[in-house]
């Protein structure tokens, strides 16, 4: 009987301490973060990639011909447009489908996390867009795909902290995959797809398996 009641005590000590490592763990990260967030976003920029591609076309650009092509200011303008498209999409998108996990987890998507998670995230993200704004007044198109695959690998890692702490994977791929375009410039936009669309997909199927 004695040795009943002692297992049993250890028994509720050890769901205790889950319980309190769960409710640590909800409120020192943001975990409502949703994977099919990261599908949908996937999705948009292979949609994007695509929309470019036949853009290129329509200008009489063949993109896979391996020569150096010169973008004049309406196609650059235009480039701009699609790809500012594509990532308040994946924003929208991004939100609605966390604050749809939050309400039914019951959690909150707004909170002092929230906060910290968007401001690490943002510094980065903020960082390489101004660098790339610069890129894209000095004319230098080549490299812009591969800086933003690497500042925003950087900044995933970054919110790794604030986050399920997968997503510092993902990270790590878009900073290889931005590298590694470095040395293949005018193929960015294969890089950019790839990066921003298949590895998305992936990441954000695999997310929502593990933590649906």
């Amino acid at each position: 009987m004695y040795f009943k009641v002692l297992y049993m005590d250890s028994k509720n000590y050890h769901e205790d301490l889950s319980h309190i490592r769960s409710m640590m763990e909800r409120s020192s990260r943001f975990i409502s973060l949703s994977g099919l967030s990261g599908v949908f976003a996937g999705m948009a920029a292979l949609i994007g990639a695509g929309y470019v591609y036949f853009v290129f076309q329509r200008e009489g650009i063949d993109y896979f011909d391996g020569e150096r092509n010169i973008f004049g200011p309406a196609l650059v303008k235009e480039l701009v447009i699609i790809g500012t498209v594509i990532l308040l999409t994946a924003i929208l998108s991004g939100y609605i489908f966390t604050a749809n996990k939050s309400k039914k987890k019951g959690l909150k998507i707004w909170d002092a996390t929230t906060k910290r998670l968007l401001v690490t995230f943002a510094v980065p993200l903020v960082t390489g867009g101004i660098f790339c704004l610069g890129l894209l007044y000095h004319h230098l198109f080549v490299l812009i795909a591969p800086a933003t695959l690497i500042f925003y690998g950087i900044a995933l890692v970054g919110a790794e902290r604030y986050t399920l702490t997968d997503i510092k994977y993902l990270g790590y791929c878009q900073i290889v995959l931005g590298l590694i375009s470095l040395f293949f410039l005018g193929w960015g936009l294969l890089f950019w797809a790839f990066g921003f669309g298949v590895l998305h997909i992936v990441y954000g199927l695999i997310m929502h398996k593990k933590y649906k």
